[in-house]
């Protein structure tokens, strides 16, 4: 079992946010909500591991930062 990264791991984290910031533009807020969930899911089935995606459950809840 891993443990959820939360240390910048992204080259070039700026043109990524840009890349994830166009992918919304110019779609209603239902389309940008399902692009989230399909990408969501793309993603964690990439990682895989139970665990870590329970992390990641948690510290998107966490009212800390």
């Amino acid at each position: 079992m891993s443990d959820l990264n939360t240390d910048p791991n992204i080259p070039d984290p700026d043109d990524f946010y840009q890349e994830l910031l166009a992918l919304h533009e110019g779609r209603t807020k239902e389309q940008s909500d399902a692009i989230n969930a399909r990408l969501i899911l793309l993603l964690a089935n990439h990682i895989g591991d139970r665990n870590v995606l329970s992390q990641a459950m948690a510290a998107a809840t966490s009212t800390k930062g």
